[in-house]
């Protein structure tokens, strides 16, 4: 074999390699070490499968910010759709969202882009190599909504208990007159419900990952059979 014909067969060998991005956090203490033991356990597995790390997002932790906050999350999930790359490598779920809502958005919107998250400390992914869903990611979404469930419970026990707090203090509550949201309004609002819905996730799902009740989710779904859809 001549060099050129090397060359050129190790190129078509890159080329045929699967394109991933890693997504790491780096600790607020500048915990190095950890930050690179996530990356290199990650391109051990990626090279071990035949894949090629395009890209490492590495984002400093910073508590209480939403997804739409986190600037590196965003550029991540901007970067693989705009290169069209399939897969997103993590060492743990708590990589990609504060909470378990978080999570599960972050899970939804790679999916709805047909971008598989392998995660690896519980060594599966969201999606299988035909773009569908996994059905193991699907049982770990299932329990992921029971736990953030679990967690709007205690935030709705402490928001109740600052209500009757605030209506012994005098406080005023209620609607105001004329308050009522037409059918196009409603779906407009619920945007993520509706989305939901028409993947044929169940009304008790959607229910647990939005943190609304059935009774809505119920009735968003009565509008969307009225109107077709």
């Amino acid at each position: 074999m001549d060099f050129c014909t090397g060359i050129t067969q190790r190129i078509k060998v890159e080329q045929e390699l699967k394109e991933v991005v890693i997504f790491a956090r780096v600790s607020s203490t500048g915990d190095r070490q950890d930050y690179q033991r996530q990356v290199n356990d990650l391109t051990e597995y990626a090279t071990r499968n035949g894949m090629r790390v395009k890209r490492v997002f590495a984002e400093k932790v910073s508590g209480g910010k939403r997804n739409e906050e986190r600037e590196e999350l965003m550029n991540m999930i901007a970067y693989v759709k705009e290169h069209k790359v399939k897969k997103v490598l993590t060492s743990e779920l708590s990589r990609v969202g504060r909470n378990t809502l978080q999570v599960l958005k972050t899970i939804e919107v790679l999916n709805e882009n047909g971008i598989s998250l392998f995660i690896q400390n519980y060594g599966i992914e969201t999606l299988t190599d035909e773009g569908k869903i996994n059905p193991m990611s699907q049982l770990l979404v299932t329990i992921l909504a029971e736990i953030a469930q679990m967690e709007r419970k205690t935030i709705q026990e402490r928001m109740i208990s600052g209500y009757r707090n605030y209506r012994e203090n005098g406080g005023k509550v209620g609607r105001k007159e004329g308050y009522r949201k037409g059918e196009e309004k409603l779906l407009a609002e619920y945007v993520e419900e509706v989305k939901l819905l028409k993947k044929n996730y169940s009304l008790r799902n959607v229910a647990k990952i939005t943190g609304r009740s059935v009774s809505t989710i119920q009735k968003i779904k009565l509008i969307l059979a009225k109107s077709n859809r």
